[in-house]
């Protein structure tokens, strides 16, 4: 995939969530709500401020980040669902055991 979002825009997949309750109860795919964590595959170059300086994103690709729950745009690049969004419209950078154990 060749792709590079442009200013301060972050192409995003989202991370698939348990199909499963913590009680061992099988959530059917309609009742799923869609996960509001992502794996950043591309970043734009950033923004620029008043003066027009560049100002470089703050993620980075393959940062696990937690973003709204209707932010961005779906769009379909390759066959794969993902979704375009401004940096503004992710909440923080998922890190530590909790990225690590949700990727395996």
């Amino acid at each position: 995939m060749k792709f590079k979002p442009l200013h301060d825009r972050v192409l995003v997949r989202r991370v698939e969530t348990d199909e499963k309750t913590a009680g061992g109860i099988i959530i059917p795919d309609t009742a799923q709500e869609k996960p509001m964590q992502g794996e950043v595959l591309a970043v734009g170059s950033g923004a620029r401020n008043e003066t027009g300086q560049l100002v470089p994103l703050d993620v980075k690709t393959g940062d696990r980040v937690l973003f709204a729950k209707w932010g961005g745009t779906e769009v379909k690049i390759d066959g794969e669902e993902l979704l375009i969004m401004k940096e503004s419209d992710i909440l923080g950078i998922v890190s530590g055991s909790t990225a690590k154990k949700k990727a395996a």
